[in-house]
């Protein structure tokens, strides 16, 4: 059977007619969609990859409607015939969110804000004509009831795992109370659902939206509030406030009549409430259940941002036991809970990492301190036994792309982060000043190589640490004879 990167080709030159000059995988993002950008002599394209057949006829279908109202969102130009890979504009790498990270809280990248909910108002009233709501993937309409299943996403996938004691009749007829009266709008039409600066890109001067294929019809509250309320971005209270009556006032351009602004208000409080419980609960399941670092290093950020919320907002419906567990959620007990420490310059931590191959032997400690841990990566597919990658090594893209795809190494490195962060924090904690981390393979080139380069990235971006990364076996990395892999 063709790679992936073998299919990316053959879609690409029967639409183009082009050769590509080359396929890179991008970095993960936090669905389970694969992107890549083609290398065209002309221009650049992204494919995407995604198993999940129906997700992707109906992205299609959602751009190909936008497109025709000649809303900003990336053109789809071609499909493969399983319907697992299609080929889109390519946007470029600028998202609002990197604008934000690099640039600042600047008039500029508040304009950039105002043209993003200029942009949000434009696609969910015109983009709402005609629209293919039967194509939806779950519900079409965010009603009560899809209102309840994030309520339950939230209690099942984050409220359950902090053990709280609660009255689970007295939540769940707040559950009921809350979906009920924010089903009372009056302005439903298109919900992206996932509004949120990482989706919003800028491209030669013009705003585009992306990843909007969860839509629905529903309340115009829910994506505002899934922008200004987005924990990453951390916008202040004066920017929530400005860009909200920005909003409006360019909903009021687009709508028969003017909003009635204080009940408009007033329910968008209660959509930043839904918004911020969904996001814990998908970060727990992400997070606390399927272990992604990411999603854990993201909680803190998603629980200060919910105790900013309630100290400030008002719903306007009484939930008193789902209050009560809100207030203990963002007590310090439970925030301390999820505080990942970070080194400064103070920390006396220093973290070896070393790949070797175990011809040569597990890599001594010199620090006296008797080493620590050794990983077997010889369980991994080895791609040192494939022609193309023998040459290769484990910080090529090549080889990074096939044990990525092609093998269970993402599944066992997040196993592996799972004990040492252990073992990291509780050392940070105590003051301790060494960590040795060993990755052995059977020629020390190729899986060993990407778990180190892997771990040690891990470590810095989570705990901002100091790491040595060393590859021993570096000086003999050459093509070794297939008979000689043994495992």
């Amino acid at each position: 059977m063709a790679t992936i990167i073998e299919q990316i080709s053959q879609l690409v030159q029967q639409h183009f007619q082009q050769q590509p000059n080359r396929i890179a995988q991008l970095p993960p993002s936090g669905s389970n969609r694969t992107y890549y950008r083609v290398y065209l002599p002309h221009q650049t394209v992204i494919a995407t990859y995604n198993n999940h057949v129906r997700e992707n006829e109906t992205f299609v279908r959602f751009s190909a409607h936008f497109k025709q109202l000649q809303l900003p969102v990336p053109a789809v130009w071609a499909m493969n015939r399983e319907h697992t890979i299609y080929l889109q504009e390519d946007l470029g790498d600028t998202s609002l969110l990197n604008v934000l990270e690099t640039k600042g809280y600047t008039p500029e990248v508040f304009s950039r804000f105002q043209q993003s909910l200029t942009m949000l108002a434009r696609i969910q009233i015109m983009g709402h004509r005609q629209f293919p709501y039967d194509a939806c993937l779950t519900a079409k309409e965010f009603g009560k009831q899809a209102i309840m299943s994030d309520l339950l996403y939230f209690k099942y996938y984050f409220l359950d795992t902090l053990q709280l004691p609660y009255d689970k009749q007295a939540l769940m007829d707040d559950f009921e109370a809350l979906s009920t009266y924010l089903t009372k709008t009056e302005h439903r039409y298109f919900l992206f659902r996932d509004f949120q600066s990482r989706n919003i890109f800028i491209h030669n001067g013009t705003t585009f939206a992306i990843d909007f294929q969860g839509g629905m019809k529903g309340a115009l509250q829910y994506d505002v509030a899934s922008l200004l309320w987005q924990a990453r971005a951390n916008l202040s209270e004066q920017w929530k406030q400005d860009l909200l009556t920005h909003y409006m006032d360019e909903v009021d351009q687009l709508l028969p009549h003017p909003l009635n602004r204080t009940v408009f208000v007033g329910q968008y409080n209660g959509y930043v409430l839904i918004r911020l419980l969904q996001v814990l609960g998908a970060y727990g399941f992400r997070g606390l259940f399927e272990r992604k670092a990411h999603f854990l290093a993201s909680i803190p950020l998603a629980l200060q941002n919910l105790q900013a919320f309630m100290h400030d907002r008002q719903v306007g419906i009484i939930t008193p036991e789902l209050d009560r567990l809100l207030r203990l959620m963002t007590d310090a007990p439970i925030m301390q809970r999820f505080h990942i420490p970070k080194a400064d310059d103070n920390t006396p931590l220093r973290v070896e990492i070393n790949s070797f191959s175990y011809r040569e032997g597990i890599p001594a400690d010199t620090t006296g301190n008797g080493g620590g841990f050794v990983f077997d990566m010889r369980g991994i597919l080895n791609p040192g036994r494939i022609n193309t990658y023998k040459h290769l090594s484990g910080i090529d893209k090549p080889v990074q792309d096939f044990l990525e795809q092609e093998t269970q190494m993402n599944v066992f490195l997040n196993s592996v982060w799972d004990v040492i962060d252990i073992t990291i924090q509780e050392y940070m904690r105590r003051g301790f000043e060494h960590l040795q981390i060993n990755f052995g393979c059977t020629g020390g080139q190729h899986r060993s190589v990407y778990a180190a380069e892997q771990t040690a990235r891990h470590l810095r971006n989570k705990y901002n640490l100091k790491v040595q990364l060393t590859h021993t076996n570096r000086s003999n990395w050459v093509t070794l004879p297939v008979t000689e892999e043994k495992k």
